[in-house]
């Protein structure tokens, strides 16, 4: 039996690539799709929203319903929202996939505990397989090199992106703190303005740049002072993010309640 999958978010650029990657899936079907209550996507029928032969969904308004017509709901929308998603997922029982990024540590606890309590929530701050190769790669190098490396990361997205860094950089961030097995928290910087001194020995930095239409582009660079060693990766597509979100949707409905991520998904 196909999953039915709601979309939350479906007027914005993820929401579309996620329509858009269910209609041409074979195992699953579009149940349900939802904007804010202020979209001009509102009453639109999701297959002509993205362009393809129209679906049969028209574009709601109340996106904490979904969960009543749904096996699975895919999230790329804002953290108040997933919070609250994620509580009703646990009611449901139901696969709650999240992409959202900025979310604070009190989101990520009540997440967390929403997939305690019954909800197979997948959640990371990138869907791809690239990025989640990459992560692997740099907790690997982290623990490799001493502390004479620096490490820095750099991450550059479109002008409309409304956090900063962004949920991959923050992801390898985590990735590098796990190798050298320390706190991200306490030893990152994330802006460097004015008379700043030395870099203090053993930090991870954070660059990050806005502009045109940029999907993604994230380094991560390792330093010391004979030489440089650069891991990177470049999104073309949002497509691919879109395609992650239905593999952890597919991999978990074979799971039992829980809070994962996509190096789970991955068997990373």
């Amino acid at each position: 039996m196909a999953l039915r999958i709601g979309v939350v978010g479906a007027g914005g650029r993820m929401g579309q690539a996620v329509i858009r990657a269910v209609a041409a899936h074979g195992g699953m079907t579009l149940a349900a799709a939802v904007a804010r209550d202020n979209s001009s996507v509102l009453g639109k029928d999701a297959g002509s929203l993205v362009g393809l032969e129209p679906l049969g969904v028209a574009i709601g308004d109340t996106p904490l319903d979904i969960v009543d017509q749904v096996d699975a709901v895919i999230d790329f929308t804002a953290p108040q929202l997933s919070v609250a998603l994620a509580r009703r997922a646990a009611e449901r029982k139901l696969i709650h996939i999240i992409g959202t990024t900025g979310c604070s540590p009190e989101d990520d606890a009540a997440i967390a505990k929403a997939g305690a309590e019954g909800a197979r929530i997948v959640k990371s701050g990138n869907m791809s397989l690239g990025v989640n190769l990459l992560a692997a790669l740099v907790k690997k190098t982290a623990a490799s090199l001493d502390i004479e490396f620096d490490i820095e990361i750099l991450e550059m997205h479109h002008r409309h992106k409304v956090d900063a860094p962004s949920g991959t950089a923050l992801l390898l961030g985590e990735a590098a703190a796990e190798g050298r097995g320390i706190d991200l928290a306490e030893n990152s910087v994330r802006v460097r303005d004015g008379h700043t001194g030395a870099r203090e020995p053993g930090s991870i930095g954070f660059a990050t740049l806005r502009g045109g239409g940029i999907v993604g582009e994230h380094s991560v660079l390792f330093s010391s002072m004979a030489e440089t060693i650069t891991l990177s990766h470049s999104a073309r597509d949002r497509a691919l993010f879109a395609d992650g979100a239905l593999r952890a949707a597919l991999w978990a409905a074979e799971q039992p309640a829980g809070f994962y991520s996509m190096a789970d998904v991955l068997g990373l």
